[in-house]
């Protein structure tokens, strides 16, 4: 039985933010710019739904899947669905707040 070092995580490329300007694209020296670190980090957490999804019908297919790996494949989906969900409403509490302010 192999397990994943916490190193191999999908939010493991959240190191690459960087306090460059907000709006800046990818630039010469390599840094990301958000949208596409957000664009990248859907993109993995529906590559981890899918997997998920495709093991659990494996298994109720009958197919020859170890239990365990379908149990951590869910749990790993589900704890990146709830980690995008709290960075949003985060976004959306303080998109709410800057409109509030007076200016």
């Amino acid at each position: 039985m192999s397990v994943q070092s916490i190193s191999q995580t999908p939010f493991a490329s959240l190191s690459g933010l960087s306090p460059k300007s907000a709006g800046a694209a990818s630039s010469a020296n390599g840094s990301v710019s958000f949208s596409d670190l957000l664009k990248q980090s859907v993109n993995e957490l529906n590559k981890q739904q899918n997997h998920s999804d495709t093991l659990i019908t494996k298994l109720s297919n009958g197919e020859n899947v170890d239990l365990y790996q379908v149990m951590v494949a869910v749990q790993k989906a589900n704890l990146s669905m709830q980690t995008a969900l709290e960075v949003r409403n985060k976004a959306v509490e303080g998109y709410k707040e800057m409109m509030q302010m007076q200016v």
